[in-house]
């Protein structure tokens, strides 16, 4: 038996220490630190017989190295795939993270049970019934998937050899334990130890391993940060718990864009795909209400069309009050301040509210002139028509700046059957005509004209 060393981790971002200290010189969090005593055993393959010896590495020329497009497992799930850069890549390691209650394990079980691969589903959470009630509200159909109810990592592995799955979902990586490592599971060594040991495996199996992770009171993934280093792809599940939509985002992803987004409606027999995000994103209100513009946005190479709110009212305690949901406040302070010293609007006595319908986030800047029409709207009391959407950004000098692929926008602006889009006046487009009509603008002031007289 090897000596026993006992180290001390932080609990919230993984920073060892020598000793115990009160406050974490990383994270700045108090009363993080905690000991863990760790066993240096002598470490195996991951297989249970030994391994060969392989040869030692040597370094090759770039020329030298033979490169073959590897063909991707399809997940039969089109948002998935998406967000993933067309599938599951062989060997990869994907960590999936959300809140609690929010669908990871409902997710992942519903592909396990759709996809034509034996996958192996292992869940250190719930017992075997409890998946399998869950098996059943979500898909009655036979399908190739095994369910383990394990949680040490040298067990999975027999398991493993013994089947020889295609795929293998961890349920979740806060739960597994390794002989080699004396501490708790869910403990800072213990995640890193058990990630390791399901990386090699991934790597020289090319099994895809999807883990699904636990989350911090702070939205962050649970464990070290080297965690997130580690895999190949993480992806955060977002949502309220209290609505039905579910938005699924790639923070880090080696074989394809992180921009991407899968948007998944909660029903009573799982997640349901949703192809045409529009649909949940603009209302259904035939009313002609003041303060909602329409713009078009992308995620991606996903075009969207997505619902801007205003709300303008006087301040009641002299201080006005600026809010936004789903939208970076800073960047509204900057539009009003334009709105107030190109334009002549004296908002700096006024609340000024805002929100993206949909509980989504958005960032593209595109959206600019959509939350100055909602702004001024709200402001006038007069209705923007809903036939109209806007897709350009506002400079500080009052400019409409030019967004980057603008005929995406005006196709799926067409395709929704909008009959107006307004965009820069110095954008490029391919072609003259289009059937939606396009209106141009340079200024804030053409805009002001163009939609209030």
């Amino acid at each position: 038996m090897a000596k026993t060393k006992t180290t001390f981790f932080c609990q919230n971002c993984g920073t060892q220490y020598s000793k115990w200290q009160g406050q974490c010189s990383a994270c700045k969090e108090w009363n993080t630190i905690a000991e863990e005593v760790i066993q240096k055993a002598e470490k195996s393959d991951w297989k249970t017989a030994t391994a060969p010896k392989k040869r030692v590495a040597k370094p090759q020329k770039v020329a030298d190295i033979s490169y073959t497009q590897e063909q991707r497992y399809n997940t039969k799930n089109n948002e998935l795939n998406r967000v993933l850069g067309g599938g599951l890549v062989p060997g990869s390691l994907t960590l999936l993270g959300g809140e609690p209650g929010i669908g990871k394990s409902t997710l992942m079980l519903q592909i396990a049970l759709q996809l034509p691969f034996k996958t192996l589903y292992v869940s250190g959470e719930e017992s075997a019934q409890q998946i399998k009630m869950r098996a059943e509200r979500i898909d009655n159909s036979e399908s190739n998937c095994f369910i383990l109810t394990e949680t040490k990592t040298q067990n999975i592995f027999k398991q493993v050899e013994a089947i020889e799955p295609d795929i293998v979902v961890i349920d979740s990586i806060q739960t597994l334990h390794s002989d080699y490592i004396e501490s708790s599971a869910g403990s800072i060594s213990q995640i890193r130890e058990c990630t390791t040991e399901l990386i090699k495996f991934a790597k020289e199996t090319a099994t895809p391993v999807i883990l699904i992770g636990h989350i911090t009171k702070d939205g962050n993934i649970a464990g070290p940060k080297v965690l997130e280093h580690m895999v190949d792809t993480v992806l955060q599940f977002e949502g309220d718990r209290n609505h039905i939509y579910r938005i699924l985002r790639a923070q880090k992803n080696r074989f394809g864009s992180t921009h991407e987004l899968g948007i998944y409606e909660m029903q009573g027999s799982g997640l349901r795909e949703v192809a045409n995000p529009s649909e949940i994103l603009l209302s259904k209100n035939e009313d002609d209400l003041s303060g909602t513009a329409i713009a078009a946005t992308l995620e991606g190479m996903r075009p969207l069309m997505i619902e801007i709110q205003a709300l303008v009212s006087s301040a009641v305690y002299g201080t006005p009050q600026r809010s936004a949901t789903g939208y970076n406040a800073k960047r509204l302070n900057m539009l009003l301040a334009v709105l107030e010293k190109r334009a002549g609007f004296k908002l700096g006595a006024k609340d000024v509210f805002l929100n993206v319908t949909g509980g989504i986030s958005v960032d593209d800047p595109a959206i600019d002139l959509a939350v100055v029409a909602a702004v001024l709207s709200s402001n006038e009391d007069i209705h923007v028509p809903k036939d109209i959407c806007f897709a350009a950004e506002v400079g500080l000098a009052g400019e409409i700046r030019p967004v980057p692929k603008i005929e995406q926008r005006i196709l799926e602006a067409e395709k929704l059957g909008f009959a107006s889009i307004m965009i820069s006046r110095y954008c490029k487009l391919p072609k003259e005509t289009y059937g939606i009509n396009v209106v141009k603008a340079a200024k804030i002031t053409d805009v002001v004209h163009y939609l209030f007289g």
